[in-house]
């Protein structure tokens, strides 16, 4: 899938003057990212306590609030805990707003939810056991504020098997604040840890945490239990945005929702993107479901994991036929995994019917498409992860590169929902 293998892939960081003027211009923009004291990739001084890593700033015109909506589909059992007698859903809406004056900055996870990602994420990620308070970095969104009342494009987003959405939060904010309201959508059982407003009869706890042990590929049945669920999760999140839209509340307490959120909803314009397992499961959902017009796989594999070590997998029916609408595929050049994971990704891709259109980052890894893009340079900065995590993270491409590079291709993509 590399450039020289595909007349249709691009790199994004190749040396061609044309293709290099996206990095370039990506980058004199980079300065913008980072508000506050600190240079980019350098992390707030902590002269007596945990280091506070800081998210980019979104470049768009609108500011932009936020609210969580705790969504219960009474059709389906939860797939992972069977005792659950219903599918719980909860998510994040980030939207262009009427004014941000005298409502906070949402924090990008709660303390709860903080906690148990450094639980859990940490150790996954070999991020660092000590040292940051996960709980301290501030969105750039406020919680509650008035939505524009206007008719906005929607983007759905699913993340990575066993990521939260909050790791999402930098590229959704770009993509509020350019114009669009973006809905990141937490699988419970799948991401790591998901936070709930409060306890039920079947669900003892405010939160669930992940089911996984081991990368879930490993395991044909749970990997596809895991894409099947999010598809269908992604389909009813756009069954309860269409309640919103409607002026009805989907939310499962009917807790208050910002001014005018339903009269922002244009689901005309629907386009979902979603990070590697997110990314499968968004171009299958736009397969299943004509109300999603356009979406992007940002390095989701297009096929079931085989039964047999060496086998050929099957393919999804996203690959077996094609789609009739936008489909981006987007990869690095560093993707993590053995080798006969990245010879399955370039397959899977080689084999999707239809033109779909492809792109490549260079000297960039998986989880430059997450927060990590911004997060693992401060960390490495700070003394608190070494060169070689880093580079197994997110690549060696700094940050001034790779998040505007990234930010644009995905923004520029669903441009074609705004017009």
């Amino acid at each position: 899938m590399s450039s020289s293998s595909s007349s249709s892939s691009r790199s994004l960081t190749a040396a061609r003057p044309g293709r290099r003027a996206v990095v370039t211009s990506a980058a004199a923009a980079a300065g913008l990212l980072f508000t506050g004291g600190a240079g980019i990739g350098r992390a707030q001084a902590r002269p007596a306590g945990d280091v506070t890593v800081r998210l980019p700033a979104p470049t768009g015109p609108h500011r932009i609030g936020v609210t969580t909506l705790w969504l219960v589909d009474h059709r389906r059992r939860d797939p992972w805990d069977h005792s659950i007698p219903v599918r719980e859903v909860v998510v994040t809406v980030v939207y262009p707003a009427r004014t941000v004056r005298g409502y906070p900055r949402a924090p990008q996870m709660t303390r709860t939810a903080a906690a148990a990602f450094r639980d859990i994420d940490v150790r996954i990620h070999h991020l660092p056991a000590s040292g940051v308070d996960w709980a301290a970095t501030l969105s750039h969104a406020h919680t509650g504020a008035p939505a524009q009342a206007v008719r906005r494009p929607v983007l759905v987003y699913s993340p990575g098997g066993g990521d939260p959405r909050t790791l999402g939060t930098g590229l959704a904010e770009e993509l509020a604040s350019h114009g669009h309201v973006v809905v990141t959508v937490d699988h419970p059982g799948d991401a790591s840890v998901v936070e709930f407003p409060n306890t039920t009869t079947y669900r003892r706890k405010p939160f669930r945490t992940t089911v996984f042990r081991d990368d879930p590929r490993k395991d044909p049945r749970c990997a596809r239990i895991m894409i099947d669920a999010r598809v269908a999760d992604l389909r009813f999140v756009l069954d309860q945005l269409a309640e919103l839209a409607a002026g009805r509340n989907p939310d499962a307490l009917g807790r208050a929702l910002p001014e005018h959120l339903g009269r922002a909803l244009d689901l005309r314009r629907v386009g979902c993107y979603g990070h590697s397992a997110g990314g499968t499961a968004v171009a299958e959902a736009m397969y299943e479901d004509h109300r999603i017009a356009a979406a992007v796989d940002l390095e989701g594999y297009l096929d079931h994991p085989p039964h047999t070590p060496g086998r050929v997998g099957e393919l999804y029916p996203v690959a077996r036929y094609g789609v009739d609408r936008p489909l981006l595929l987007l990869r690095t050049d560093g993707f993590i995994g053995d080798p006969e994971a990245k010879k399955e990704l370039k397959r899977s891709w080689s084999a999707m019917r239809g033109c779909p259109r492809r792109r490549r980052i260079d000297q960039a890894a998986h989880w430059v498409f997450t927060d990590y893009a911004a997060i693992a340079p401060q960390l490495q900065t700070a003394g608190l992860m070494r060169a070689d995590t880093r580079r197994a993270l997110v690549g060696t491409l700094t940050p001034t590169a790779s998040i505007p590079t990234v930010r644009h291709a995905v923004r520029s993509f669903f441009t074609r929902l705004s017009v």
